[in-house]
């Protein structure tokens, strides 16, 4: 299993309407090492979904529930997406400001490549997070 961030504007598409959905195709991503993420990703991948603009933070947990496939609406077989399920919305949200004043995400993605929307991210980053996402502070 390997672990992702996934972003998303909020006032395009929230946590909340993953949840209200309760799947969504996860797409518009055309930034080519996004896409190389994606096309890594398998079912029981999980995921956090992150918010970008001026929320900017953790709000939710999804998994992956499909293969990489094209882009049904598109005419670009390189332009893949996957399936996404909600799990649950994090007990704790976790904003940019908290990792980026957390000494163990010094070299995670999110930080490193700001722009990118698919973020691969480590066990350790990973286990951090879940513990981020579940204090209550």
């Amino acid at each position: 299993m390997a672990y992702w961030l996934l972003k998303t504007e909020p006032d395009k598409y929230a946590y909340a309407d993953l949840e209200r959905d309760g799947s969504t195709v996860w797409d518009g991503v055309t930034n080519a090492l996004a896409l190389k993420h994606i096309r890594t990703m398998v079912p029981g991948d999980l995921a956090w979904i992150y918010h970008t603009g001026k929320e900017r933070q953790i709000t939710g947990l999804a998994k992956i529930v499909s293969q990489p496939y094209p882009d049904p609406t598109l005419n670009d077989a390189k332009l893949v997406v996957v399936d996404v399920q909600a799990v649950r919305p994090v007990s704790q949200r976790v904003t940019l400001a908290q990792i980026k004043q957390d000494d163990k995400f010094t070299d995670f993605d999110l930080l490193r490549l700001p722009r990118l929307s698919v973020v691969p991210v480590s066990e350790v980053h990973w286990q951090q997070l879940i513990k981020l996402t579940a204090s209550k502070t």
